[in-house]
């Protein structure tokens, strides 16, 4: 399942940049299956850093990681064709960095987080094992 679709690329791109980055049979047409795939790729590349906090295949897409997900294909799409303009690279950098984050959990998916939380305020508490208990001091 891919989290972005051609359509979501087009959004960001216009089709003579798409097909300068697609069209290896030089028809002059963008080449959608390659899209179609990088998008597959792309996703994937995202579930490697989600599948560390969350149950896969996610029951709901959060909004942002279609924008992740587009930023990573454009990054390969790019990466294709001698590499991408720094600000793509910049763009693939913060998806990473982001995703980094989100694996680590400092940071939330926002709305549509299958944690439940989109504003990163639930308290958590972690801590070693509790030296004194009840059960531990009975008898005292």
């Amino acid at each position: 399942m891919s989290y972005a679709t051609v359509a979501d690329v087009r959004k960001v791109v216009d089709d003579d940049l798409l097909t300068q980055l697609t069209d290896d049979a030089g028809d002059g047409t963008v080449d959608e299956g390659l899209v179609t795939d990088q998008l597959g790729m792309a996703s994937v590349e995202i579930d490697g850093y989600l599948g560390s906090r969350y149950p896969l295949p996610l029951s709901t897409t959060p909004p942002i990681l279609a924008k992740l997900c587009v930023d990573i294909v454009l990054f390969n799409l790019y990466s294709r064709r001698g590499g991408p303009p720094e600000h793509w690279q910049k763009r693939y950098d913060n998806a990473v960095r982001f995703l980094e984050r989100v694996a680590e959990g400092k940071i939330t998916l926002g709305a549509g987080d299958p944690d439940g939380n989109a504003d990163g305020n639930t308290p958590r508490m972690e801590g070693p094992e509790r030296v004194f208990s009840r059960d531990k001091l009975r008898g005292y």
